[in-house]
C-alpha cells in the first residue's frame, strides 16, 4: 500500500474491504470525531505512524500525554498486546509489526521539549487580538500600535516589547488620533491588563527568539521517514486560547512559509488538530474567516489539515465541507444535541445502502468507526463500518528519562533552547526615554542656574542701592549734625562774648593803625581824633579783616 495509508477493513456489508487514505488526496484534510474512550487516539496514532512511514512529516498537539508514545515500538509484553494481535489477524494486516517512529519533542514552556517561540511581530495584531480577548475598539488601537512600530523600525519580538509600544503611543495618543483614529488611554490600559493576564497563562514564554523555522518541522531522517513533531500540550490546555492562537499561528505560517505545489503525489506535511472546538469556540467572524481561508487554500501548499474532536457539530460548516477524510467513532445520543450532532454526522457521509449510519454511530464499539475516505478519482468512497488497525509504536506515554534522551539526540539539538534578547522596540524606547530625561534635567538645570544668576543679581544689586541709600543718609545726617553743632555753637554765651571782644578790639587796633597809617602817609601837625577820611576807611577795612568778613 505505498500509494496510501491503510486504516482498517470493513465489517458487515463491506466484506473486509480494506480502507486505504490514499496519500495524493490527503492534503484535502479530514476529520477524526467521537466521544471520549472510543478509540480517537489509536486510530489518530495509526494514521500519523502511516504518513511517517511514506516519508511524510506530521505535527500534533499531544493533549492527554499519550501520543508520546510514538517514539518508542509497542511491545508484545503490553496488556494491549493480544488485542491488537487478534485485531490485525480479523482484518488481515500481515504487516502489522510493532516499530517506532522518529519523534522530535516541542513544548511553548520549554519543560518537555524543545521550546517554541515566534515573535509578536509574526503573530500579528489580529490572532494577538483574539488571544488576549480584546474588543473592536481595542483592536483597531493594537493594529495602530504594530503600524507606528513597523513605520519607525521599532522591532516587536517579546511581550516586553508590545508593553514599552503600548506605553509609547498612549505618551503620543493625541498625536496618533489625528493621524491614525481614536487612540484613547483607556483603551490602552485595558489592553495593558489583557497582556498581564496573558502573561499569567505563560504567554511570555512563547514569544521571543530564536523563532521557530517551518524547515524544523518539515524534515525526514536518515531512513526516509517522515518526522512527527509532537507539543506537549497537557500544560498548554489550561490556557485554552492560548493553545488554540498557537495552532492557527502554525498553520498560518505554513501557509506563508511553504510554495504552491498544486496536487503533490503526497502531502508535505499533515497537521493534526487536536481538541479542534477550542479553535472555533467564541472566535469572532474576522477569526473564522481567517481559519476557512487558511484551511482552503493550505491544501494548495501540500498541507493537511486533520481536526479531532469528540463532536463533528463543533466544526463550523464552512471548515466542515473542506474536510474530504472522515472517521467518525461512536457518539452518545443523550441530549438533544447529541441527537442533532448524530444526524448532521449521518448526513455528511456519501449513502451505503448497507449501512444505517444513524443508527450506527450510536452502536459503533471501542476501535470501530464509520469511515469514508477520498478514493483516487476525489470522489468521497461510500461509507463503511470499519475496524481499525492497532498501532505499531507504544501506547501510552514515554517515561520522562526516555523523552530527555530523544530530546538531547534528535537533530534539533540546542537550536532553540537557549533564548536571545536583541536590541528591540523595549530597549530602543527606554534610551530614547532616557535621553529625553537627560536633556529634560539638563535643561531644568540650566534653567535653575539661570535663574538663580538672576535672583542674585536682583539681589546684589538690592543691596548696593541699600548700601548707597544707607551712605547718603549717614552723610546727610552728618552734615546736619555739623551745621546743628555749628548753630549750637554759634549761639552759646561764651562765643557772643568773645565775638563782641574780637569787634572790640578789632575797632580799637583798626583806629590805631589807622591813624599811625594816616600820620605816616599824610602826617599831622595837629590833633586828630580818627585821622580823618583815610582813617576811617582804613579803620573799616581792618575791622572787617579782624572779624574775618
Amino acid at each position: 500500500m505505498s500509494d496510501g495509508i491503510f486504516i482498517g477493513a470493513s465489517v458487515g456489508g463491506g466484506g473486509g474491504k480494506p480502507q486505504v487514505l490514499e496519500l495524493k488526496r490527503a492534503n484535502r484534510h479530514g476529520l477524526i470525531a467521537g466521544a471520549t474512550g472510543t478509540g480517537k487516539t489509536v486510530t489518530l496514532q495509526g494514521i500519523i505512524e502511516g504518513f511517517s512511514r511514506a516519508g511524510v512529516p506530521s505535527f500534533v498537539a499531544d493533549v492527554k500525554g499519550d501520543l508520546s508514545g510514538l517514539a518508542m515500538a509497542g511491545s508484545p509484553m503490553s496488556k494491549t498486546h493480544a488485542a491488537f494481535a487478534a485485531r490485525a489477524a480479523e482484518i488481515g494486516d500481515a504487516d502489522w509489526v510493532y516499530a517506532d517512529n522518529p519523534v522530535q519533542f516541542w513544548d511553548l514552556y520549554g519543560e518537555q521539549g524543545h521550546p517554541i517561540r515566534t515573535t509578536v511581530s509574526e503573530m500579528g495584531p489580529l490572532l494577538l487580538s483574539r488571544l488576549m480577548d480584546l474588543n473592536t475598539v481595542q483592536e483597531g488601537v493594537m493594529t495602530i500600535a504594530f503600524h507606528v512600530a513597523d513605520k519607525e523600525g521599532l522591532l516587536l519580538l517579546d511581550l516586553d516589547d508590545l508593553q514599552s509600544m503600548l506605553a509609547h503611543c498612549a505618551t503620543r495618543a493625541d498625536e496618533l488620533t489625528t493621524t491614525y483614529g481614536n487612540v484613547s488611554k483607556p483603551s490602552i490600559g485595558a489592553i495593558q491588563r489583557s497582556l498581564l493576564q496573558l502573561r499569567t497563562q505563560g504567554g511570555e514564554h512563547f514569544f521571543g527568539e530564536p523563532a521557530l523555522e517551518m524547515d524544523d518541522f518539515i524534515r525526514t531522517d536518515d531512513r526516509g521517514r517522515g518526522v512527527v513533531n509532537v507539543l506537549a500540550a497537557d500544560k498548554l490546555m489550561a490556557a485554552p486560547k492560548l493553545y488554540s492562537t498557537f495552532l492557527l499561528w502554525l498553520m498560518s505560517e505554513l501557509f506563508e512559509h511553504l510554495p504552491e505545489v498544486g496536487d503533490p503525489d503526497k502531502p508535505r506535511l499533515v497537521f493534526f488538530f487536536d481538541e479542534a472546538h477550542l479553535l472555533f469556540d467564541e472566535a469572532p467572524k474576522a477569526l473564522l474567516d481567517k481559519i476557512e481561508q487558511v484551511v482552503r487554500l493550505i491544501r494548495s501548499k501540500g498541507v493537511g489539515v486533520y481536526f479531532i474532536t469528540q463532536n463533528p457539530i463543533d466544526i463550523p460548516d464552512t471548515v466542515a465541507g473542506q474536510l474530504g477524510n472522515r472517521v467518525q467513532h461512536a457518539l452518545r445520543a443523550f441530549t438533544p444535541r447529541d441527537q442533532a450532532a448524530v444526524r448532521s454526522a449521518a448526513e455528511t457521509f456519501r449513502a451505503n445502502p448497507g449501512v444505517d449510519v444513524a443508527t450506527a454511530i450510536t452502536e459503533l464499539k471501542v476501535g470501530e468507526a464509520l469511515v469514508s475516505l477520498l478514493q483516487p478519482d476525489g470522489s468521497p468512497s461510500p461509507v463503511e463500518r470499519t475496524l481499525i488497525k492497532p498501532p505499531a509504536s507504544r501506547v501510552g506515554p514515554v517515561t520522562p528519562q526516555e523523552r530527555g534522551v530523544m530530546i538531547q539526540t534528535d537533530a534539533i539539538g540546542d537550536k532553540y533552547d537557549t533564548a536571545i534578547d536583541r536590541e528591540s522596540a523595549e530597549e530602543i524606547l527606554a534610551a530614547k526615554t532616557q535621553e529625553a530625561a537627560a536633556a529634560t534635567a539638563a535643561a531644568r538645570a540650566s534653567s535653575d542656574a539661570e535663574k538663580a544668576a538672576a535672583v542674585q543679581a536682583k539681589d546684589e544689586a538690592r543691596a548696593a542701592k541699600d548700601t548707597a541709600r544707607i551712605a547718603a543718609a549717614q552723610a546727610k545726617a552728618d552734615a546736619q549734625a555739623q551745621r546743628a553743632a555749628e548753630r549750637e555753637a554759634a549761639n552759646s554765651p561764651w562765643s557772643k562774648a568773645v565775638g563782641s571782644a574780637t569787634r572790640a578790639a578789632s575797632s580799637s587796633i583798626g583806629r590805631q593803625v589807622a591813624n599811625e597809617i594816616g600820620k605816616q602817609v599824610f602826617g599831622t601837625s595837629r590833633k586828630s581824633s580818627g585821622g580823618g577820611l583815610v582813617g576811617t576807611v582804613l579803620r573799616s577795612v581792618l575791622g572787617n579783616l579782624m572779624r574775618g568778613r
